[in-house]
Protein backbone atom coordinates (compact mmCIF):
# COMPACT_ATOMS: atom_id res chain seq x y z
CA UNK A 1 0.00 0.00 0.00
CA UNK A 2 1.05 3.27 -1.27
CA UNK A 3 1.80 6.05 1.61
CA UNK A 4 -0.93 8.22 0.40
CA UNK A 5 -3.32 5.49 0.32
CA UNK A 6 -2.47 4.23 3.86
CA UNK A 7 -2.86 7.69 5.11
CA UNK A 8 -6.28 8.10 3.35
CA UNK A 9 -7.44 4.46 4.70
CA UNK A 10 -10.49 4.55 7.11
CA UNK A 11 -9.22 2.77 9.77
CA UNK A 12 -11.67 1.54 12.58
CA UNK A 13 -12.91 3.45 15.84
CA UNK A 14 -10.47 3.25 18.76
CA UNK A 15 -10.55 4.29 22.69
CA UNK A 16 -7.08 4.77 22.69
CA UNK A 17 -5.13 7.41 20.88
CA UNK A 18 -4.60 6.90 16.72
CA UNK A 19 -2.63 9.55 15.36
CA UNK A 20 -1.37 10.04 12.02
CA UNK A 21 1.86 10.69 10.42
CA UNK A 22 3.49 10.50 13.65
CA UNK A 23 7.26 10.82 13.38
CA UNK A 24 9.19 7.72 14.55
CA UNK A 25 12.32 9.97 15.28
CA UNK A 26 10.46 10.76 18.51
CA UNK A 27 9.78 6.70 19.30
CA UNK A 28 13.66 5.70 19.21
CA UNK A 29 16.69 5.74 21.19
CA UNK A 30 18.89 6.47 18.25
CA UNK A 31 16.38 9.64 17.54
CA UNK A 32 16.02 9.06 13.70
CA UNK A 33 13.49 8.12 11.48
CA UNK A 34 10.54 9.26 9.17
CA UNK A 35 6.81 9.57 10.31
CA UNK A 36 4.30 6.01 10.50
CA UNK A 37 1.41 6.31 8.58
CA UNK A 38 -0.81 5.64 11.59
CA UNK A 39 0.54 5.21 15.06
CA UNK A 40 -1.89 3.62 17.48
CA UNK A 41 -1.26 3.47 21.38
CA UNK A 42 -4.71 0.85 22.54
CA UNK A 43 -6.69 1.73 25.36
CA UNK A 44 -6.34 -1.68 26.53
CA UNK A 45 -5.84 -5.95 25.05
CA UNK A 46 -9.77 -5.73 23.93
CA UNK A 47 -9.28 -2.28 22.02
CA UNK A 48 -6.12 -3.55 20.62
CA UNK A 49 -8.17 -6.94 19.50
CA UNK A 50 -11.08 -4.92 18.62
CA UNK A 51 -8.62 -3.03 16.06
CA UNK A 52 -6.84 -5.15 14.54
CA UNK A 53 -10.00 -7.67 14.07
CA UNK A 54 -12.09 -4.68 12.21
CA UNK A 55 -8.20 -3.31 10.40
CA UNK A 56 -8.37 -4.23 6.29
CA UNK A 57 -6.33 -6.87 6.61
CA UNK A 58 -3.89 -5.23 3.91
CA UNK A 59 -2.66 -2.62 6.01
CA UNK A 60 0.45 -3.75 7.37
CA UNK A 61 0.72 -3.85 11.48
CA UNK A 62 4.00 -3.34 13.00
CA UNK A 63 4.19 -3.22 17.16
CA UNK A 64 7.33 -1.27 18.68
CA UNK A 65 8.38 -1.31 22.13
CA UNK A 66 10.51 1.28 23.79
CA UNK A 67 12.82 1.59 20.25
CA UNK A 68 16.16 0.80 22.31
CA UNK A 69 17.16 -1.45 19.48
CA UNK A 70 15.70 -0.13 16.41
CA UNK A 71 16.38 2.02 13.22
CA UNK A 72 13.43 3.26 11.48
CA UNK A 73 14.75 4.31 7.96
CA UNK A 74 14.05 7.70 6.79
CA UNK A 75 10.97 7.12 4.32
CA UNK A 76 9.07 6.01 7.42
CA UNK A 77 6.96 3.11 7.84
CA UNK A 78 4.19 2.27 6.01
CA UNK A 79 0.47 1.26 7.63
CA UNK A 80 0.16 1.34 11.57
CA UNK A 81 2.34 0.98 14.48
CA UNK A 82 1.29 -0.28 17.48
CA UNK A 83 2.96 1.02 20.68
CA UNK A 84 1.61 -0.02 24.10
CA UNK A 85 1.57 2.44 26.85
CA UNK A 86 1.28 2.26 30.44
CA UNK A 87 -2.05 0.30 30.35
CA UNK A 88 0.29 -2.39 29.47
CA UNK A 89 2.88 -1.85 32.40
CA UNK A 90 1.87 -3.93 35.27
CA UNK A 91 4.02 -6.07 37.04
CA UNK A 92 2.44 -9.16 39.23
CA UNK A 93 4.73 -11.41 41.52
CA UNK A 94 2.45 -14.63 41.48
CA UNK A 95 3.54 -18.31 43.45
CA UNK A 96 7.22 -17.22 42.51
CA UNK A 97 6.84 -15.92 39.19
CA UNK A 98 6.18 -12.70 37.34
CA UNK A 99 3.85 -11.75 35.15
CA UNK A 100 5.09 -8.53 33.36
CA UNK A 101 2.86 -6.30 30.52
CA UNK A 102 4.71 -6.06 26.96
CA UNK A 103 5.36 -2.51 28.42
CA UNK A 104 6.93 -2.95 31.52
CA UNK A 105 10.54 -1.70 31.14
CA UNK A 106 12.81 -4.87 31.84
CA UNK A 107 14.73 -2.95 34.60
CA UNK A 108 11.43 -2.48 36.91
CA UNK A 109 10.77 -6.07 36.29
CA UNK A 110 14.24 -7.58 37.36
CA UNK A 111 13.99 -4.84 40.21
CA UNK A 112 10.43 -6.25 41.14
CA UNK A 113 11.83 -9.91 40.92
CA UNK A 114 14.69 -9.08 43.11
CA UNK A 115 12.75 -7.49 45.56
CA UNK A 116 10.55 -10.99 45.50
CA UNK A 117 13.52 -12.98 46.02
CA UNK A 118 13.31 -13.99 42.12
CA UNK A 119 16.28 -13.74 40.46
CA UNK A 120 15.65 -12.23 37.00
CA UNK A 121 18.99 -10.05 37.20
CA UNK A 122 19.97 -10.30 33.88
CA UNK A 123 17.40 -7.83 32.42
CA UNK A 124 18.31 -5.07 34.92
CA UNK A 125 21.02 -3.36 32.44
CA UNK A 126 18.50 -4.46 29.23
CA UNK A 127 17.50 -1.47 27.31
CA UNK A 128 13.99 -2.10 26.55
CA UNK A 129 10.67 -3.27 27.88
CA UNK A 130 9.38 -6.97 28.12
CA UNK A 131 7.41 -7.50 24.89
CA UNK A 132 10.65 -6.60 22.88
CA UNK A 133 12.70 -8.50 25.12
CA UNK A 134 10.53 -11.42 24.76
CA UNK A 135 10.11 -11.10 20.44
CA UNK A 136 14.42 -10.50 20.42
CA UNK A 137 15.05 -13.27 22.98
CA UNK A 138 17.28 -10.44 24.85
CA UNK A 139 20.48 -11.51 27.06
CA UNK A 140 23.22 -10.85 28.66
CA UNK A 141 25.82 -11.79 31.62
CA UNK A 142 25.59 -15.63 30.36
CA UNK A 143 21.53 -15.21 30.94
CA UNK A 144 18.49 -14.86 27.84
CA UNK A 145 14.57 -14.33 28.31
CA UNK A 146 14.40 -17.65 26.79
CA UNK A 147 16.17 -19.24 30.11
CA UNK A 148 13.04 -17.46 31.94
CA UNK A 149 10.71 -18.01 30.03
CA UNK A 150 7.20 -19.84 31.10
CA UNK A 151 4.56 -18.41 28.64
CA UNK A 152 3.30 -15.15 26.91
CA UNK A 153 0.06 -13.80 25.96
CA UNK A 154 -0.75 -12.26 22.38
CA UNK A 155 -2.84 -10.59 19.97
CA UNK A 156 -2.68 -11.75 16.72
CA UNK A 157 -3.20 -9.76 13.24
CA UNK A 158 -6.47 -11.28 13.25
CA UNK A 159 -7.71 -10.06 16.55
CA UNK A 160 -7.20 -12.66 18.60
CA UNK A 161 -5.73 -13.45 21.77
CA UNK A 162 -3.46 -16.82 21.88
CA UNK A 163 -1.84 -18.20 24.84
CA UNK A 164 1.92 -19.18 23.49
CA UNK A 165 4.36 -21.50 25.16
CA UNK A 166 7.69 -22.27 24.70
CA UNK A 167 7.51 -24.00 21.63
CA UNK A 168 5.10 -21.77 19.90
CA UNK A 169 7.75 -18.60 20.85
CA UNK A 170 10.49 -20.93 18.97
CA UNK A 171 13.34 -19.01 20.34
CA UNK A 172 16.82 -19.04 18.64
CA UNK A 173 20.05 -16.66 19.16
CA UNK A 174 18.23 -13.20 19.82
CA UNK A 175 15.28 -13.76 17.85
CA UNK A 176 11.99 -15.77 17.99
CA UNK A 177 9.78 -17.28 15.52
CA UNK A 178 6.39 -15.36 16.32
CA UNK A 179 5.27 -13.04 12.60
CA UNK A 180 6.21 -9.94 12.69
CA UNK A 181 2.75 -8.61 12.75
CA UNK A 182 1.80 -10.28 16.44
CA UNK A 183 1.43 -7.98 19.68
CA UNK A 184 2.82 -9.23 22.91
CA UNK A 185 0.71 -7.81 25.72
CA UNK A 186 2.14 -9.82 28.88
CA UNK A 187 4.88 -12.97 29.59
CA UNK A 188 5.25 -14.78 32.77
CA UNK A 189 8.61 -14.88 33.69
CA UNK A 190 10.54 -17.42 36.46
CA UNK A 191 13.80 -17.45 38.16
CA UNK A 192 15.66 -18.84 41.25
CA UNK A 193 14.91 -18.49 44.31
CA UNK A 194 17.61 -16.13 46.20
CA UNK A 195 18.17 -13.37 48.50
CA UNK A 196 16.79 -9.97 47.85
CA UNK A 197 19.45 -8.44 49.20
CA UNK A 198 22.49 -10.44 47.08
CA UNK A 199 20.37 -9.37 44.10
CA UNK A 200 20.49 -5.76 44.62
CA UNK A 201 23.64 -5.70 44.91
CA UNK A 202 24.32 -7.79 41.96
CA UNK A 203 21.99 -5.25 39.87
CA UNK A 204 24.21 -1.87 41.35
CA UNK A 205 27.54 -4.22 40.29
CA UNK A 206 25.77 -4.68 37.25
CA UNK A 207 24.81 -1.27 36.47
CA UNK A 208 28.69 -0.27 37.41
CA UNK A 209 30.36 -2.55 34.95
CA UNK A 210 27.65 -1.15 31.97
CA UNK A 211 28.75 2.96 33.06
CA UNK A 212 31.93 1.72 33.15
CA UNK A 213 32.14 -0.33 29.28
CA UNK A 214 28.98 1.54 27.36
CA UNK A 215 28.06 4.60 26.26
CA UNK A 216 25.19 4.84 28.43
CA UNK A 217 24.43 8.99 27.97
CA UNK A 218 24.74 8.51 24.36
CA UNK A 219 22.37 7.98 21.81
CA UNK A 220 22.82 4.67 20.63
CA UNK A 221 20.66 1.47 20.63
CA UNK A 222 21.47 -1.62 21.76
CA UNK A 223 24.35 -3.74 20.50
CA UNK A 224 24.64 -3.12 16.71
CA UNK A 225 25.91 -6.52 15.48
CA UNK A 226 25.43 -10.20 16.82
CA UNK A 227 28.12 -12.39 18.46
CA UNK A 228 29.05 -14.65 15.55
CA UNK A 229 29.32 -17.40 17.90
CA UNK A 230 26.07 -17.07 19.55
CA UNK A 231 27.14 -16.58 22.89
CA UNK A 232 25.99 -13.81 25.21
CA UNK A 233 26.30 -10.47 24.49
CA UNK A 234 26.30 -8.51 27.22
CA UNK A 235 28.35 -5.87 25.75
CA UNK A 236 31.08 -5.84 28.61
CA UNK A 237 34.32 -6.08 27.33
CA UNK A 238 37.12 -8.50 29.06
CA UNK A 239 34.05 -10.97 29.55
CA UNK A 240 35.01 -14.01 29.33
CA UNK A 241 32.77 -15.46 26.66
CA UNK A 242 33.47 -16.63 23.07
CA UNK A 243 34.05 -14.48 19.86
CA UNK A 244 32.91 -11.52 20.27
CA UNK A 245 31.73 -8.83 17.97
CA UNK A 246 33.17 -5.74 19.24
CA UNK A 247 36.81 -7.31 18.98
CA UNK A 248 35.90 -7.92 15.02
CA UNK A 249 35.16 -4.06 14.67
CA UNK A 250 38.22 -3.21 17.02
CA UNK A 251 40.30 -5.65 15.27
CA UNK A 252 39.09 -3.97 11.83
CA UNK A 253 40.34 -0.69 13.25
CA UNK A 254 36.80 0.93 13.57
CA UNK A 255 36.43 1.73 16.62
CA UNK A 256 36.12 5.79 16.59
CA UNK A 257 34.82 5.86 12.44
CA UNK A 258 32.57 8.17 11.49
CA UNK A 259 30.31 8.45 8.36
CA UNK A 260 28.05 11.90 8.59
CA UNK A 261 26.57 12.19 11.83
CA UNK A 262 27.10 8.54 12.65
CA UNK A 263 29.75 6.86 14.63
CA UNK A 264 31.08 3.99 16.01
CA UNK A 265 31.26 4.49 19.92
CA UNK A 266 35.20 4.99 21.17
CA UNK A 267 34.33 3.26 24.18
CA UNK A 268 32.40 0.22 23.20
CA UNK A 269 32.99 -0.29 19.19
CA UNK A 270 29.53 -2.34 19.04
CA UNK A 271 27.67 0.34 19.29
CA UNK A 272 26.55 3.33 16.62
CA UNK A 273 26.38 6.35 17.82
CA UNK A 274 24.07 9.51 16.42
CA UNK A 275 26.41 11.80 17.35
CA UNK A 276 25.60 14.71 15.26
CA UNK A 277 22.12 14.88 14.11
CA UNK A 278 22.24 11.17 12.22
CA UNK A 279 20.40 10.33 9.80
CA UNK A 280 18.98 6.67 9.64
CA UNK A 281 20.74 6.59 6.57
CA UNK A 282 24.08 7.31 8.02
CA UNK A 283 23.85 4.90 11.09
CA UNK A 284 23.20 2.13 8.40
CA UNK A 285 25.60 3.38 5.89
CA UNK A 286 28.52 2.66 8.41
CA UNK A 287 26.90 -0.33 10.23
CA UNK A 288 27.15 -1.68 6.47
CA UNK A 289 30.75 -0.32 6.35
CA UNK A 290 31.89 -1.84 9.25
CA UNK A 291 30.27 -5.02 8.60
CA UNK A 292 32.08 -4.61 4.93
CA UNK A 293 35.46 -4.03 7.04
CA UNK A 294 35.30 -6.77 9.43
CA UNK A 295 34.30 -8.81 6.40
CA UNK A 296 37.84 -7.99 4.79
CA UNK A 297 40.11 -8.08 7.81
CA UNK A 298 38.48 -11.39 9.68
CA UNK A 299 36.52 -13.32 6.89
CA UNK A 300 33.73 -13.19 9.17
CA UNK A 301 30.35 -12.15 8.66
CA UNK A 302 28.26 -9.66 10.69
CA UNK A 303 24.78 -10.04 11.19
CA UNK A 304 22.60 -6.71 12.46
CA UNK A 305 21.47 -7.22 16.11
CA UNK A 306 19.62 -4.01 15.86
CA UNK A 307 16.49 -4.02 13.75
CA UNK A 308 15.90 -1.87 10.71
CA UNK A 309 12.79 -1.72 9.58
CA UNK A 310 10.55 0.97 7.23
CA UNK A 311 11.75 2.70 3.59
CA UNK A 312 14.70 4.55 2.25
CA UNK A 313 13.97 8.59 2.07
CA UNK A 314 12.49 9.65 -1.40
Amino acid sequence: MSPAAAMDAALPAVRGRLAAGRPMSELTWMRVGGPADWLFRPADEADLAAFLAALDPEIPVFPVGAGSNLIVRDGGLRGVVVRLGREFGAVRVERGRVAAGAAAPDARVAAEAAAAGIDLTFLRTIPGCIGGAARMNAGCYGASFADAFVSARAVTREGRAVELGRADMDFGYRRSGLPADWVIVEAVLEGPAADPAALKDRMRAQLRARAEAQPTGERCAGSAFRNPSGSSSAGVEGEAHDLKAWKLVDGAGMRGARLGGAQVSEKHPNFLLNAADATADDLERLGEKVRKKVLQTSGISLEWEIMRVGEPAR
